[in-house]
């Protein structure tokens, strides 16, 4: 990620910190009379270091909407929510405890699905191993707070490489955003999508980039943004009353 791409988007320190003590950083952008609350979550996965990229370049895109657009959206951007495994040597999936965070979320029948999953499914697989517990990590349970406080309307999870777009939860899902065709690929147990989607009733956009190392062309960037918030205007809007639910 570039230094200047970090410096324009103009991070706020949170409280939150990683297993091995890196600051969560966030940047909120709330324009007078919101009235949707969008939460965009990038490098879950710290060797997809294009979807950090793509959520810095959205910040910059969304500090640029209007004040007087029809939609006023409130945003709130986690570029890197796994800084560790970002910043390891060698960027790497889980987090410095070898969790998949995107396997650490409270759904249901966690205890019972995940372990099963995991070793059935995955044959153990270390880069997918959902944790001990739900919740067991510092950076899944930010995440998990910052949906009990902010109350997203729509989640955007930005991944890579498969190339294509997923949806979990209400409404009808996009079909495309920029080059990335909806192919929903299915839930998994403790994935962000089935939490927030399938349990929480709170849409969840899953954007797979085509390549975790190169970043897409700013032109493609923008048809992306462009698309979602087209989709949103449509879509999202009828089901503004959806919020995250208390447990």
């Amino acid at each position: 990620m570039r230094r200047d791409l970090c410096e324009a988007a103009q991070l706020q320190p949170t409280a939150a910190r990683s297993v091995k003590g890196r600051t969560l950083w966030v940047r909120e952008i709330k324009p007078d009379h919101a009235s949707l609350r969008v939460l965009v979550v990038g490098a879950i996965h710290g060797d997809e270091l294009s979807s950090a990229a793509v959520a810095l370049h959205w910040i910059s895109l969304a500090a640029q909407l209007p004040v007087d657009a029809p939609q006023a959206i409130h945003w709130r951007f986690v570029p890197v929510l796994n800084p560790d495994g970002v910043f390891s040597p060698s960027p790497r999936r889980a987090n410095a405890h070898g969790v998949d965070l995107n396997r650490n979320f409270p759904t249901p029948n966690w205890e019972r699905d995940a372990k099963v999953y995991w070793e059935k499914r995955t044959r153990k697989d270390p880069r997918r191993w959902p944790g001990p517990k739900p919740l067991s990590e510092p950076e899944s349970r930010f995440l998990y707070d910052e949906m009990q406080g902010f109350k997203p309307h729509l989640i955007v999870s930005i991944h890579a490489p498969y190339g294509v777009l997923d949806f979990d939860g209400p409404s009808v899902p996009p079909s495309r955003l920029g080059r990335l065709y909806l192919d929903q690929v299915g839930i998994f147990p403790g994935s962000l999508g089935n939490y927030g989607g399938v349990h929480k009733g709170v849409p969840v956009v899953t954007i797979e980039l085509p390549n975790s190392i190169r970043t897409p062309l700013d032109g493609e960037m923008r048809r992306m943004w462009l698309d979602l918030l087209r989709w949103m205007r449509e879509r999202v809007g009828t089901v503004q009353e959806v919020a995250v639910r208390s447990p």
